[in-house]
């Protein structure tokens, strides 16, 4: 009878440790679950919502209804975020944490989707028309031995809204995942060329290259939606994956504009986007010339940034002059206006009926206006660089977080990916208001993924604890 005790005692330590396991680290089971909703979710998305490999923003529930930034239709798909670009690193993400050659194969259709529809000029535009007749609108790189486009079609290239900036980066990406496959790699090289060739001699992109007709203010030094900071990072990007100093250059040089068009204290900010004449200037009727937070707040990241990836100090230098200007003007506690007047640094806004007014009365519907742009975050983190240094620094960032933390992240991750998997219906969708939206699908997928990464992570660590504990 000793040897059934003994097996009943090993027994009992083998449920002690599953119990464990399941109650305090999610276990087997919740991980099992977590694994079957992202599949069943991406193999929706590919069978099911995918038009060529490429994706929208948001599909009605009966999927008869598509949109991107406006309506569209069953050919087209959006380039711009959160678009095909973003589904496919998605995609890309959930490959790396699994293994799966499902997953893979979905971020493929997407990179092929972005490769068709990339523009003679070199980036893209907003959007890819798969149709025969809806594509002639558009001038493509694997059309470039016809004739130039005639007056009206579309062949310049946009850097608004990291249109041409995400697509960059996810093919950068893609073509490192695949071993520099031959049709993205030289997709990659013809945009980074592009990139190369568009960047102004001072430092600077501007919103679209080459110039559009008819759109003035489109050839401006533009920050308006992160695009000069989205091209910096691009440039980065590919220094660190193809390891070529001209991307590195390049990068820097958009940091010395960013330097160059700071505005003279004491509003020591930027503005959304410079005439030729290094001036402030409007763009759309809404948008006036004047110091915005907005801009400010992601310039001094990627200043931050800059000085962390080089350890040039010039990078760093004009942070605590627009810092000292981000602490004075706020409207309460990490509010602040978008636009302020130029010289008085009074918050100003714009009315629907296009008048600027000191009040945010009647404005403009659909803009930002006022609100958190990350001054504080941004704040923080230079003051912590400062008082640590840029070694101390980027080692505290690249630590790997002690058991206790990562006990504690899983634990807040295991709450959200029951709640996803909860939210999800029999088909594999996430359906709200009656809409699927591509931007949930990006952020319930990336939690899952979290929670599978953390529990390998932690299934590992225990190993060695325990390899450890053997020695």
């Amino acid at each position: 009878m000793i040897w059934l005790r003994e097996w009943f005692r090993l027994l009992c330590g083998l449920g002690l440790v599953l119990t464990c396991r399941g109650r305090g680290e999610g276990g087997p089971s919740l991980r099992t679950h977590a694994s079957e909703a992202m599949e069943k979710a991406a193999r929706y998305f590919v069978s099911r919502v995918a038009a060529h490999g490429g994706y929208l923003w948001t599909y009605s529930e009966d999927l008869k209804q598509r949109w991107g930034e406006g309506r569209a239709s069953e050919s087209q798909i959006w380039v711009q975020p959160p678009g095909t670009p973003s589904v496919g690193f998605a995609f890309l993400r959930a490959y790396r944490a699994t293994g799966e050659e499902m997953y893979l194969d979905a971020a493929k259709g997407a990179a092929d989707a972005l490769v068709w529809g990339q523009l003679s000029s070199g980036g893209w535009d907003y959007k890819i028309d798969f149709d025969p007749e809806g594509s002639k609108r558009w001038h493509y790189r694997r059309e470039n031995a016809k004739p130039k486009p005639g007056r009206g079609a579309r062949y310049w290239s946009v850097f608004d809204d990291n249109t041409t900036q995400s697509a960059l980066r996810f093919l950068m990406a893609m073509d490192d995942a695949t071993n520099r496959r031959l049709e993205y790699h030289d997709a990659v090289k013809y945009g980074l060329e592009f990139m190369l060739k568009s960047q102004f001699p001072n430092g600077a992109w501007s919103q679209a290259y080459p110039p559009p007709p008819s759109r003035g203010y489109w050839d401006y030094y533009t920050f308006n939606d992160n695009a000069i900071n989205d091209c910096i990072k691009v440039m980065l990007d590919a220094c660190r994956i193809y390891g070529e100093a001209q991307y590195l250059e390049s990068a820097k040089r958009g940091g010395d504009f960013i330097i160059a068009s700071q505005l003279p204290a004491p509003q020591s900010g930027w503005a959304q986007q410079y005439d030729h004449d290094m001036k402030p200037a409007a763009a759309r009727w809404f948008e006036p010339a004047a110091c915005c937070s907005a801009v400010t707040c992601r310039n001094i990241r990627t200043l931050v940034e800059l000085f962390l990836e080089t350890g040039e100090e010039k990078f760093l230098k004009p942070v605590a002059a627009a810092l000292d200007w981000l602490g004075r003007p706020r409207l309460q506690d990490n509010v602040w206006a978008r636009f302020y007047e130029l010289e008085t640094n009074r918050p100003i806004y714009v009315t629907a009926d296009r008048r600027i007014v000191y009040e945010p009365v009647g404005l403009q519907r659909g803009y930002s206006w006022f609100g958190d742009y990350g001054g504080d975050e941004v704040s923080r983190m230079y003051k912590r660089i400062i008082a640590l240094g840029r070694e101390k620094y980027l080692a505290e960032r690249a630590r790997p977080p002690s058991p206790e933390e990562r006990k504690a992240r899983l634990k807040s991750t295991e709450s959200r990916v029951r709640k996803i998997i909860a939210a999800q219906d029999a088909e594999g969708r996430w359906v709200e208001n009656g809409k699927i939206e591509t931007r949930t699908f990006i952020a319930n997928m990336g939690a899952l993924c979290d929670y599978l990464e953390m529990m390998e992570s932690e299934e590992n660590s225990s190993g060695r604890r325990s390899a450890g504990n053997r020695r």
